[in-house]
């Protein structure tokens, strides 16, 4: 009997490459609305420079490694990386600022390992973290979500912070910009004040819904719903996002309630930052995850406790770009000694 034989890599649901790196982009797209309708024309501005850029950096160093440039170029993986950056970055965050974020996510955190397949990293949390430990006041340049005072500025106004570095005539940079909830949160609980008295506070109170800031509760739902899509299409599998979910909860309930004034409650955690982009969308990177099921788990998990211990006693406003990072470190381990048994063999008894 003659059998059908592929290519590597062998994919289960007979997609390649490209078709899952699309789905991955259609999963992306009701979030990344969200984030454009509540924090303006930045969001817009960073794809755009952040496809641009990543697309002619894998061009150059396709042609540099003297690889077929098309095929690579067709396949999608730079422009999802594009796409999970630019939506990591702050909304006015200067383009300069983008494009050295775009440049090491591609040419260090991508090509200089060997290419898609061989990143022990992922690359978009690589081109993140250079600039936010290089250039941590110019990620700190979040606009006021709609609803929140004066909203976000206008598209001219815009154009001329990103691509000037200055604030419009008449304001300053500190009237048109904002901190995060969580910044918001962790900074005033380290000056003593308690949870309560943040929320209900004339100035600080605004950025605060029902459950987490303004806006932000819109943009994890949508990203939530984009990736149940994603594992109801085989792109990605469930284990990763629902164990970095559970122990984000666990662990952020456990800390409420020993202490609800000083600690967030699980809800402020998961739908606040970029907790639904990362359990769904960046954590689950095919190369730089876990492969094993046990892994996976594991992995997912670390990535939800290191996050937490950042937003409540680091020194960044969200630590799932180093959580990421961190937990990328440990695949080799984690897979070594998480291998599922190999069928027809005895488990190894003491």
């Amino acid at each position: 009997m003659l059998f059908k034989k592929a290519d590597a890599p062998y994919l289960s649901n007979n997609s390649n490459v490209q078709q899952l790196m699309l789905k991955v982009i259609y999963a992306l797209i009701p979030g990344s609305i969200a984030m454009f309708w509540f924090f303006g024309w930045g969001v817009l501005f960073n794809l755009l420079i952040a496809i641009s850029v990543c697309l002619a950096s894998e061009t150059m160093m396709l042609k540099f490694r003297r690889r077929p440039v098309q095929p690579a170029l067709m396949d999608g993986s730079a422009l999802v990386t594009a796409c999970l950056l630019a939506l990591a970055l702050p909304p006015l965050a200067p383009w300069w600022l983008t494009t050295i974020a775009s440049l090491f996510a591609i040419v260090v955190g991508k090509h200089l390992y060997g290419g898609l397949g061989f990143n022990p990293f992922n690359p978009a949390m690589v081109g993140y973290v250079v600039v936010l430990i290089s250039f941590p006041r110019e990620m700190t340049l979040w606009t006021p979500p709609m609803g929140v005072g004066d909203g976000w500025p206008g598209f001219m106004d815009t154009v001329t912070i990103v691509f000037s570095g200055v604030a419009p005539v008449g304001q300053t940079m500190d009237a048109i910009t904002m901190a995060t909830p969580i910044d918001t949160l962790k900074t005033q609980i380290n000056l003593a004040y308690d949870t309560e008295y943040v929320r209900a506070h004339r100035v600080y109170g605004e950025l605060f819904g029902p459950v987490s800031g303004v806006g932000w509760e819109w943009v994890n739902g949508l990203y939530l719903l984009g990736g149940i899509w994603l594992i109801k299409q085989g792109v990605i599998d469930k284990r990763i996002p629902l164990s970095f979910i559970i122990a984000l909860i666990l662990i952020s309930n456990l800390f409420a309630v020993i202490d609800y004034s000083s600690y967030s409650s699980a809800l402020f955690h998961t739908l606040s930052g970029g907790t639904m982009l990362a359990a769904f969308f960046i954590a689950t990177d095919p190369v730089s995850a876990s492969t094993t099921p046990k892994g996976r788990i594991i992995y997912g998990a670390g990535i939800a406790c290191i996050a937490y211990i950042i937003r409540n006693w680091g020194g960044y406003p969200d630590g799932i770009a180093f959580a990421v990072l961190l937990m990328n470190m440990t695949v080799p381990l984690l897979d070594y000694y998480t291998q599922p048994r190999t069928y027809g063999k005895s488990e190894r008894r003491s």
